[in-house]
């Protein structure tokens, strides 16, 4: 039978595994079902969206150990309704002191190792990020908020079949830590889905943190004792280090999409560039276009190569870079940038966009969103960097340290070069879109470069196709560029997308190729929908991930 469109879609791509989650006095939505459930929880005892917010992610950071952790950075997007304004809180952590270019050089290492302890030279963040969330905006008492992710550890939880595959993929790896190992491969193999896995370090350190808050975690019992085993194991973080993290409160950046206000974190993330690539979008008639058609994926690819241009020329520590984030944003440059930008050919990344307009100045991720019964919204996202980050545990604290430090360059002239006290450049961005000064969409996805992309598949598929959260969410979906660590510039699609338009790609320079039909190489996205006018919030969580998403 052949496929049939509604609105340049194919019907077959609309009907859904589940329907979108509809209510009107609160909404939450995960990768895991365990930490939705959490923050339903807290919701439905009165909690504020940040409470949720924190409840997930602290859950998350037992059941989906590979990808979240105490070890780990954040970056928060808040709606406060009391005030009607977008906050935006980096909670990221900069190189320690003692990490320098010359140390690694002088050791014999051309890049920063992407694993053990020297890759864990970044204060984690997220622990600082919680407490500056809950500190201004927290309703429940912050010790609540843990009981969930601090039972999930001490008691068990269920692994489930997409964790016990990244504990498959990875077992030669972990096999390389011990302590990482023995938590989990404690039987000297990964986990069979449906096993119970128990976290009871990690378990003593979320109660430490429950009962003495976030100084524990940074001047305390817990940081002494992570920086006293990374030296003993060789690596640069000192307590001062901890002892000098703050987390940061920022405005957030923004663009215009077809009259909907979008809001991104700054720099140090690579926010702007998902609002680069909406500005170029917006030039174009999508719905002309077709979604799911040869021309609308080129379009996404091509948008994407320009926007991650000026991105990596751009983006670091705007401490140590004057970013000229407003000329970057700014609308008046598009048409001369879209110049660059070929509908029936694809550009070369090295050498066809060397010339871009020259604006002069004066892997491994959660994702997830909270909607409390008086309108705060938060949009939140945590990561270890690679899965299961460092792989670097400190004894007895069942910790998993991140490894985001590793994204550094050694080259003195690159805008993301190592510097102590530097943060560095982030993939991780939550993203929301207001309609109205209120807001209209919560979303984001983990995946490395392909976050930016599926922000812009998830939000083109709503507003310019008219797509429910969870039609917009399961709709088949592309990468180009890298992500999980590799580095390539392949044009990966679901093999859901019609064959003809994977030759039409092809005959148009791409190098495509299919992937699964379900790829978790997409990412896991969430998303949250308001609807004013029936005063009801919708979620999507992604079947890609073990994700639930409520509202009632």
């Amino acid at each position: 039978m052949p496929y049939q469109f509604n609105r340049g879609a194919y019907i077959d791509s609309l009907i859904t595994g589940r329907p979108p989650a509809t209510g009107r006095k609160g909404a939450v939505t995960s990768p895991h079902y365990l930490a939705t459930l959490a923050g339903h929880d807290v919701l439905k005892q009165g909690g504020h969206a940040v409470d949720a917010a924190i409840a997930i992610n602290a859950t998350l950071c037992v059941v989906y150990p590979h990808m979240a952790g105490l070890g780990g950075d954040l970056f928060a997007l808040l709606w406060d309704e009391s005030r009607s304004t977008v906050r935006a809180l980096n909670g990221s952590g900069a190189a320690c002191g003692q990490a320098t270019r010359k140390f690694y050089q002088e050791n014999g290492h051309s890049s920063i190792p992407s694993r053990g302890a020297l890759s864990a030279i970044t204060v984690p963040g997220a622990v600082d990020a919680w407490h500056s969330l809950h500190a201004e905006h927290g309703k429940l008492p912050w010790k609540a908020l843990f009981a969930p992710a601090i039972d999930y550890a001490r008691n068990g939880f269920p692994v489930t079949l997409k964790f016990s595959r990244f504990l498959h993929r990875f077992e030669q790896e972990l096999k390389q830590h011990e302590e990482a190992a023995k938590i989990f491969l404690p039987d000297g193999s990964p986990a069979k889905p449906g096993e119970i896995m128990k976290l009871p370090d990690l378990g003593h350190s979320l109660e430490l943190i429950a009962e003495q808050g976030a100084d524990v975690f940074y001047k305390g019992e817990l940081a002494q004792a992570i920086t006293e085993k990374l030296a003993q194991a060789g690596g640069l973080m000192k307590i001062h280090d901890f002892q000098a993290h703050r987390s940061k409160w920022e405005e957030s950046i923004t663009t215009t999409y077809r009259g909907y206000e979008i809001h991104q974190t700054q720099p140090n993330t690579q926010g702007i560039a998902a609002l680069m690539m909406l500005n170029y979008l917006e030039t174009f008639n999508l719905s002309e276009l077709g979604d799911q058609s040869a021309e609308y994926y080129h379009l996404m690819a091509e948008a994407a190569k320009i926007a991650f241009t000026y991105r990596d020329r751009w983006v670091t520590d705007p401490q140590t870079l004057d970013i000229p984030i407003e000329k970057l944003l700014s609308k008046d440059n598009v048409a001369d940038i879209l110049e660059h930008l070929d509908m029936d050919k694809a550009a070369d990344r090295d050498k066809h966009l060397d010339r871009l307009p020259h604006l002069e100045t004066n892997r491994d991720t959660v994702y997830m969103a909270a909607v409390d019964a008086e309108g705060n919204a938060v949009s939140l996202i945590q990561s270890v960097y690679h899965e299961f980050g460092s792989m670097f545990v400190p004894e007895g604290t069942g910790i998993l340290l991140q490894n985001r430090g590793s994204f550094f360059s050694l080259d003195e002239n690159h805008p993301n070069t190592l510097e102590p006290a530097k943060k560095t450049f982030h993939t991780i961005i939550p993203a929301m879109a207001l309609k109205d000064g209120k807001p209209f969409m919560l979303y984001g996805s983990m995946g490395g470069e392909g976050q930016p992309q599926t922000q812009a598949a998830m939000l083109t598929r709503v507003i310019d196709f008219g797509y429910n959260i969870q039609q917009a969410i399961e709709a088949p979906r592309w990468l180009y560029g890298r992500t999980w660590g590799a580095d390539t510039d392949s044009f990966k699609l679901e093999a859901r997308i019609a064959s003809s338009v994977l030759e039409m790609l092809q005959t148009k320079g791409h190098q495509a190729e299919f992937t699964v039909d379900w790829s978790e190489e997409m990412g896991h996205a969430q998303g949250i929908l308001f609807n004013p006018k029936q005063g009801t919030l919708s979620a999507g969580a992604d079947p890609r991930g073990d994700g639930l998403a409520l509202s009632w």
